[in-house]
């Protein structure tokens, strides 16, 4: 007979953070073994239902468990929630005859590491830098503990970074620069920021780059700015200047990237390791709000020299002008930057996170056979 395919169960729903690294390493995996069978978990609230079939994976759906912060109603349905959810879990996992469970952090995952406590193994990833709930729990009986940076709260950590799309651990940005620039009607040779505030946009970053296009202009600077398709923006042109480019959202992050000398944006774990992965310097605009973990994402690269941040109450027009556009007019700050960039920049982390998994999983069916 022949042997069935390894199976691999990834949980990372919710949100976009959580799902790409997840579905990164899910690409890898079918890169090592294209016969390979890989079941997404997720719940019917998460985008994950759009973003896994648009990526050509079986996705198993379970009840959301949410995690009240305060006393309430939900609090005390929370074990019965839990217990349905970790025994539809196991039955996903049964029914697929999982050999190695993959999970990236996320309400999803608590189900799926509590499901696989005794067996199959269980690869924990965290891709913040401070760890969330699940992840801690996971992380007391995973085979292995991954994280992408230092001080992640888990303990036995090995830091490795987060895995990004293969469009852009290969991506040779200037190979490309003259397609990208062309594509989005930037002039060809101009010094061009990449102003980006994730999926959604960030209005003060949007406000203040906007407000600056002035000074931008009259430094010869181009702009991609994209703003969030929920969100609007009108910037006069000015006449002789390089383009100033404004889109709701950017389709194609490669050839964004090729375009680009800087990028001016929040520091979220996702993309802070794509600038690393493709070795592009930046300005992050940490979030105001939260635990802080924005500003911490991206110690690694303002230690290295190849990223600078202005506090979001400080972003205007004005820290635009004076901090932004030398960074980009100054051909030595620009050339340091880049250098330094390039030498921070990751390895292919999903295909080394692939491996991880891929022989845990070979190790548990030979247990198990």
């Amino acid at each position: 007979m022949t042997p069935r395919p390894l199976s691999v169960l990834i949980a990372g729903g919710g949100t976009a953070g959580h799902i790409e690294p997840a579905l990164n390493t899910a690409d890898a995996l079918r890169r090592l073994d294209p016969q390979i069978r890989i079941t997404a978990l997720g719940t019917a609230r998460g985008l994950e239902t759009t973003l896994v079939p648009e990526r050509g994976y079986e996705l198993s759906l379970i009840p959301p468990v949410p995690l009240p912060r305060k006393p309430s109603p939900d609090l005390v349905k929370l074990p019965f929630r839990l217990r349905a959810a970790i025994r539809q879990t196991r039955r996903i996992i049964v029914e697929n005859q999982v050999d190695v469970v993959v999970g990236f952090g996320g309400y999803v995952c608590l189900p799926a590491y509590l499901a696989a406590r005794k067996s199959p193994p269980v690869v924990v990833h965290e891709a913040n830098a401070r760890a969330g709930l699940a992840n801690k729990v996971g992380a007391r009986f995973a085979a292995r503990v991954v994280a992408a940076v230092a001080g992640s709260g888990l303990s036995g950590a090995e830091v490795l970074g987060i895995p990004v799309r293969r469009s852009l651990t290969v991506l040779d940005r200037d190979a490309l620069r003259a397609e990208a620039r062309e594509f989005f009607g930037l002039h060809p040779d101009a010094p061009t920021l990449l102003v980006y505030g994730g999926s959604q946009g960030a209005r003060s970053i949007n406000a203040a780059v906007a407000a600056a296009a002035p000074a931008l202009a009259a430094a010869g600077i181009g702009v991609l700015h994209a703003h969030g398709r929920k969100n609007t923006l009108d910037v006069p042109q000015t006449p002789g200047a390089p383009a100033y480019v404004t889109v709701p959202y950017l389709d194609r992050m490669d050839l964004a990237y090729a375009a680009a000398d800087l990028v001016l944006g929040r520091s979220g774990a996702m993309t802070v390791a794509e600038l690393g992965a493709v070795g592009l310097p930046a300005v992050y605009v940490p979030l105001p709000h939260g635990n802080g973990e924005q500003r911490l994402n991206a110690t690694g690269q303002l230690e290295a020299g190849s990223a600078v941040i202005i506090d979001d109450a400080d972003l205007t027009a004005a820290s635009v002008a004076e901090r932004v556009v030398p960074l980009l007019t100054d051909p030595a700050r620009r050339d340091a930057l880049r250098a330094a960039a390039v030498r921070v920049s990751a390895t292919d982390v999903g295909d080394e996170l692939a491996r991880i998994a891929y022989g845990l999983g070979v190790e548990h069916r030979a247990a198990t056979s």
